[in-house]
This record gives structure tokens, sequence and C-alpha cells, in this order.
């Protein structure tokens, strides 16, 4: 508790000196009215009706009013200061709910990015103007560019065609090497194709190590594993993570435009929460069997689950789906509901709308 101190001194019939903490202040009047202004300015009128207990108090500013350009500039600047502060603050908070509710579009709409389809058979098929001895698409450009080129009038002056043709004889070099380059490269891509087309499973790994089609998934802090025992079926392990990506506040704007912020339902995290891990189970799927010919994918959502037994958390299955290639690719992937759409697949999910997800037993 803070220490205070007020002393109060009378100078003259209805007059007295108040001196405070705050300064000195001089109050003047007569019962039911008075009027006071203390050293930093502050005037205040007191008027009352004698025993009835009802007073009404009027307080103002100093009221100085400065007559230099200086001081008067000083004070709209005062002004103007406020309120680029205030108009900061109001963009800052709409800036603050449209990155909340981004995210929230984020999380629930993962299933609908996808990775190109990889057509094996056709890749297999490709060749290279290289591999029959004939020009590159670099050397013929780099070649037009040689042949068409004429010295300009500056250039004559100036002596610098030949210069210039010098580099343009060197960048068709340098575009043949180009040209090479991309038929080796092509060559090692087709030779991928012939393996994955003969179902070698270490060429899967490579492809999927290459391309890293779920790369986008890691800013959410998720992690994958992936198991292949046969050709045909692969099987992912995706680390959920869920407490990291999920929000726990709501971010709202008041009417007059300031920030609301407000602690969460749990109702409504777990429904995210659900809506997130089942749109990304959809889109591993999707990439996966989008870049190789696989028949089947099962994907394992493995995140933490406090045990009650130890009190503390394992990793566990929330949510096991086993997804056909065939059913996959009938969704309408822009409308659907991606947590009622794993009743298309068989899956194993232990999910309540007040306590969220439960372990489950893998596919």
């Amino acid at each position: 508790m803070g220490l205070g101190f007020r002393k109060s001194f009378k100078i003259a019939p209805g007059v007295r000196v108040n001196v405070s903490k705050r300064g000195v202040g001089v109050s003047a009047g007569v019962r039911g009215l008075r009027y006071s202004i203390n050293s930093s300015g502050q005037r205040r009128t007191t008027a009352s009706l004698p025993g009835t207990g009802i007073s009404y108090t009027h307080t103002s500013g100093s009221g100085r009013k400065y007559k230099s350009s200086a001081q008067q500039q000083r004070q709209r600047l005062v002004q103007q200061q406020k309120e680029i502060a205030k108009q900061q603050e109001l963009e800052r908070a709409r800036y603050e709910v449209e990155v909340y509710e981004n995210k929230l579009d984020l999380i629930r709409s993962i299933h609908k990015e996808c990775d190109d389809t990889f057509d094996w058979e056709e890749i297999s098929r490709s060749t290279h103007p290289h591999q029959k001895n004939d020009k590159g698409q670099f050397k013929i450009e780099a070649q037009q560019e040689l042949d068409s080129f004429q010295p300009t009038l500056f250039q004559k002056l100036l002596k610098t065609g030949g210069k210039k043709e010098e580099e343009l004889r060197a960048a068709v070099i340098q575009a043949r090497q180009k040209d090479a380059a991309e038929c080796r490269e092509l060559e090692r891509t087709i030779s991928i194709a012939n393996r994955i087309l003969n179902k070698d499973v270490d060429a899967y790994f490579e492809v999927i190590e290459e391309l890293a089609p779920l790369d986008d998934l890691l800013e959410f802090g998720s992690g994958f594993e992936f198991f292949i025992e046969e050709p045909d079926a692969l099987e992912v392990e995706f680390l959920v993570h869920s407490k990291n990506v999920v929000p726990t506040q709501i971010k709202t704007l008041t009417k007059t435009g300031k920030l609301s912020v407000k602690n969460m339902p749990k109702t409504k995290y777990f429904d995210i929460q659900q809506d997130y891990v089942c749109s990304c189970v959809i889109r591993i799927a999707r990439d996966m069997f989008a870049i190789l010919p696989f028949n089947t994918v099962t994907v394992h959502a493995m995140d933490e689950v406090l045990d009650t037994s130890t009190g503390r958390p394992n990793l566990v299955p929330i949510l096991s789906v086993k997804f056909n290639k065939e059913k996959l690719n009938q969704l309408n992937f822009d409308a659907i509901d991606c947590s009622d759409a794993m009743i298309n697949f068989e899956h194993r999910m232990d999910f309540k709308k007040t306590q969220g997800f439960k372990p489950v037993e893998k596919l």
C-alpha cells in the first residue's frame, strides 16, 4: 500500500490552499458552490444542494491557449500522433483476425492441394534430340540468335561488333552443354520410370525423397514415415502435432474495430482438430496415388495422447484409414467434409465432440 499525504490551509474566508503529492491547489467558494484549480492547470467546479446529497462536478484542463505557430503546430502533431496510433491499433487488429481466419481455412483445406499425376508409361517412352545426335532446343535458340546478329551502327563505330559475335558463339557452346545435361537428366528419369514399371520398391522411395510431395505440411510441424512391403500398397505414419496447429483462442473484431480474443470452446477446438487430421490423411493419400502406381494407401495419424495411468503423453494412433485409389478419386474435394468423408473408406477412429480423439488400433 502506497503512502500519501494531503494538507489544507485556510488563507482567507472561503479560500484554502491544498498541498498533496500531486502538487499544490487553491479552492474557493461558499457552501453549495466551490471552484478549485491545481498546479497542473486542472480546474474543477462543484455545485450541490445542501442537505439533499445531489451535486454536479465539472472538470476541465488548463484551458491555456497558445498563440505562437510553433506551439499550435505542436498540438496538431500530438493530436495527429494519437490518431495514427489509433489507426495502427485498428489495422493491427484487422491483420491479426485475418491471419487467424486464414489459418483456419488452411488447416481445413489441406486435402484440396495435390501433386500433378505422373504417367510413368509415357515418361518411359520420352526421347531427346541428343539421343539422335540432333540439335536440342537450347542449341537451336542460341544458333538462331547468332545467325540473325547484325552489328548496329554504334557497334561498328566503336568496333564492338566482333566482341558481341564472340559472346554469341560462346552462348551456342553453353547451350549445347545445357542440352547435353538435359538429355542426361531425361535418361535418368526414363531409367527411374522403367524401374517403377518393373515395381522396383527402391525406385519408389527415390521418387518420394526427390519429389518431397508433402513438404508443405512440414510448416504445420508434421512428420512422415513411409513403409512399403508390397509394390501395390503404401503405408504412411503421419505425425499430427495438432496442439501446435489448432488455435486455442478465437479472434474477432468488435463493432469499433478493436481486437477481441476469447478462449476457444473445447467442442469447437476438437471439431477443428478432427477436420485438420482428416484433411491431412486425404491429402497424403492423394499425393501418393498421384506420383506412384499404388492401389491402396494406408495412413496412420499419430498424436500425443495423455496416458492417465502414468500422467504422461504417449504417441499413439488416433486415426487409421485405408484408401482405395478409385474410390478416393470419385470424391468432390472442394465440397466434402473431410471428417464425414472417412465413412467412404475402411477406417478406425474414436472421436467424441467433447473429448476429441481417443487412441485406436492400426489397420
